[in-house]
């Protein structure tokens, strides 16, 4: 009883200190805007500021200081590499460019010994997740211990990718990992914590999200995607793992295809899902 309400309480906490934080950095970056271009042109041919993601990385960042010792010092190297590589992505992509968009494009590039902001993405996204992974609950002998772990580094991985994918309408991202980290409220313990941490770093953001003002960008779409992707490799049932990373796998080789967008505006349900809330 005594663990459920600390639990509990952790959560509150990471909620609290992830909305605040996210909330103070987005008031910081108004006053001061940072140096360099953060604005993007959407969908829609309008400018829209990339300071949000600044600011929901900074605040799921704060939000994990709510975590036990071991597993905080792994979470925030997965979520820090994750926002460092979408912030190499957001500015400097120009520097590092692709013949084709996609993983094809980035690993294309590399086969001709180019590199490519998707490589570097790729290399430190895997690199941090892996030693996020390290403070996650396992089971078995060392091979099967180590078999888990691959998949864990793969599943906070895929879903730090996954979330930016998705960063393509207003509202899109905030609300499709809001959803995937409320389900996981209600596992307790470290799951629990990660994703109140989420769901408080994403409130501050969604009113401007929606408005089409502020975007993600890579930057906060990785790191909110890695912290959600933490949060589903803490779960202890190792098939409901194994199954959220195939998830992840599939939806990923199929954005390799087909467009998110036209599927979801196909589709009465998730269109009507997918405008809620915009301006």
């Amino acid at each position: 009883m005594a663990n459920m309400k600390n639990g509990k309480l952790r959560a509150l906490c990471a909620a609290a200190l992830a909305a605040g934080g996210a909330a103070a950095v987005q008031r910081l970056l108004d006053r001061r805007p940072p140096a360099g271009s953060w604005t993007r042109t959407s969908y829609s041919g309008a400018d829209v500021s990339l300071t949000e993601g600044a600011a929901a990385a900074g605040g799921v960042a704060l939000g994990l200081c709510a975590l036990p010792g071991k597993a905080r010092l792994g979470a925030l190297a997965a979520v820090a590499a994750a926002g460092a590589a979408g912030a190499v992505d957001d500015h400097f992509e120009d520097r590092f460019p692709a013949r084709g968009k996609g993983f094809a494009g980035h690993l294309g590039a590399l086969r001709e010994g180019r590199m490519t902001s998707g490589v570097l993405k790729i290399g430190l996204i895997s690199a941090g997740a892996g030693v996020g992974a390290l403070g996650l609950p396992r089971r078995g002998g060392f091979f099967r211990r180590g078999v888990a772990w691959a998949g864990q580094t793969a599943l906070v991985a895929g879903a730090a990718n996954f979330v930016n994918l998705l960063d393509l309408r207003p509202g899109r991202a905030l609300k499709a990992n809001g959803l995937a980290a409320a389900g996981l409220i209600g596992a307790g313990g470290a799951p629990s914590i990660l994703a109140a941490g989420v769901l408080g770093a994403s409130a501050p953001c969604l009113p401007d999200d929606l408005s089409g003002a502020t975007m993600l960008g890579d930057l906060g779409a990785n790191a909110l995607g890695a912290a959600t992707g933490l949060a589903a490799a803490s779960v202890r049932c190792e098939s409901a793992r194994w199954a959220a990373l195939a998830g992840i796998v599939a939806l990923t080789l199929a954005s390799e295809r087909v467009s998110f967008s036209k599927v979801i505006e196909g589709n009465p349900v998730l269109a009507r899902i997918d405008r809620l809330g915009r301006a």
